[in-house]
């Protein structure tokens, strides 16, 4: 296995992992958690668990020519791939999101006639 296969799955998973627990970390900071839960431990082993997912569907798109001679090509590599995972997951969340509110509108609208 080469490192330019092990930077780019590597670069991957942390990219769709940051997206996934950056909101985590967001509420932490704001005080919105008070004390560590059971619960935040499955979310985020379910996260993980996810996101190896995700990133096994992805990894086979992401197709960058050239080869990696030096730490400069090397962190080029890491940065595109980090992005390329970090975006996939975002649109998969937001497509969640516009999911969920596009069905609670249809329930909604449904309850008042």
């Amino acid at each position: 296995m080469s490192l330019e296969l092990i930077i780019k799955f590597l670069a991957i998973l942390l990219g769709v992992l940051a997206r996934t627990l950056l909101p985590w970390l967001r509420k932490l900071r704001g005080d919105t958690v008070q004390r560590f839960n059971k619960r935040y431990f499955y979310s985020a082993l379910a996260s993980f668990i996810l996101g190896f997912i995700l990133t096994l569907v992805i990894f086979p798109q992401f197709d960058v020519a050239g080869t990696a001679e030096n730490f400069d090509a090397y962190f080029k590599l890491f940065c595109l791939a980090f992005g390329f995972g970090f975006g996939w997951n975002a649109l998969l969340l937001e497509g969640g999101q516009w999911a969920g509110a596009f069905k609670n509108s249809q329930k909604n609208t449904g309850r008042d006639k």
